[in-house]
């Protein structure tokens, strides 16, 4: 077979200029546009990255803000714990107090019923110490010798109580 040196030539420079036109129209932007989808995928997975990394972040932050949360609420229910004996304890003591004051007014009232019946007491034996000794005596006593016998009686009978 005979190969045709003008044709093949022909062959050859038609697609020299074929593959310089397809470079330069073709190529070129198909490279370009090759290369900014490369960009653009490269950028992505910034993004992404760059979006995982603050996911994180936040993720971490409000792991923090919720342990934060968890101590502040046992801070509270600690103080209220704290609050609520120390209210206890200041309610008993008030009460004791109060026991107390009430043991002490009832003791004083008792302590001025006492006085009081020991003096009707003095009062009725002396009188009727006064009419026992008159009906024993089977005389009467002017008042000034009355008078004597119950002092000295009331002497005698505060001595014994």
């Amino acid at each position: 077979m005979e190969i045709a040196l003008g044709s093949f030539l022909i062959q050859i420079l038609a697609f020299a200029l074929l593959f310089l036109l397809l470079k330069k129209y073709a190529f070129g932007p198909l490279v370009k546009v090759m290369v900014q989808r490369q960009e653009n995928i490269r950028e992505q997975i910034n993004m992404a990255e760059k979006n995982r990394q603050e996911a994180e972040k936040l993720l971490k932050e409000q792991n923090e803000a919720i342990q934060k949360a968890r101590v502040e609420a046992h801070e509270i229910v600690e103080r209220a714990r704290v609050n609520s004996v120390k209210q206890a304890d200041e309610i008993i003591e008030t009460a004791r107090r109060e026991a107390e004051r009430i043991k002490e007014q009832a003791i004083q009232e008792i302590q001025h019923e006492r006085e009081k019946a020991v003096e009707a007491l003095r009062e009725q034996v002396g009188t009727l110490s006064v009419l026992l000794a008159s009906k024993i005596i089977e005389k009467e006593l002017d008042v000034k010798e009355q008078s004597k016998l119950i002092d000295d009686f009331m002497k005698q009978v505060g001595e014994s109580l």
